[in-house]
């Protein structure tokens, strides 16, 4: 036992006079893992059209079931996206995601990925309710 109290003291004696490694967030970020899962996006096509069409793959695969997709049919008319359909309502509750990167998986057109934003804290619980709006990259 007094071996086990000396080998944590020597421990402890050895970090007690380096130097902490402490970053001002705001002005300093520390760059993040490579494979690092971060928020949604919904991606757009070079010309502008989304590309999600409304497969909602990427509920099915989500084992917290945190994504909602209602699709609805495209008209030549009103083109959404290149497919037959797209996502009229796209919708991720992040309380509830595990931010596991299997709807980036699922899905077949590479619509919605996981990016370097990590910024997600807020005080009201409406606002973790990520709509299309919210999740759609901004046309070019």
């Amino acid at each position: 036992m007094l071996t086990e109290l000396l080998q944590a003291l020597g421990i402890t004696g050895k970090y007690l006079f380096t130097r902490s490694v402490t970053l001002r967030y705001p002005e300093e970020r520390r760059e993040p893992y490579l494979r690092t899962r971060w928020r949604h996006k919904l991606m757009r096509h070079e010309n502008g059209l989304e590309r999600c069409i409304g497969c909602s793959l990427c509920e099915a695969a989500c084992p917290a079931r945190c994504i909602r997709v209602v699709a609805e049919e495209n008209t030549e008319e009103a083109r959404v996206s290149p497919g037959e359909r797209y996502a009229k309502e796209y919708e991720i509750n992040m309380i509830r995601c595990i931010f596991c990167g299997l709807c980036q998986e699922a899905c077949p057109v590479e619509a919605i990925v996981l990016r370097e934003d990590f910024e997600l804290a807020d005080y009201e619980r409406d606002s973790f309710r990520f709509t299309k709006d919210r999740l759609l990259e901004p046309q070019k």
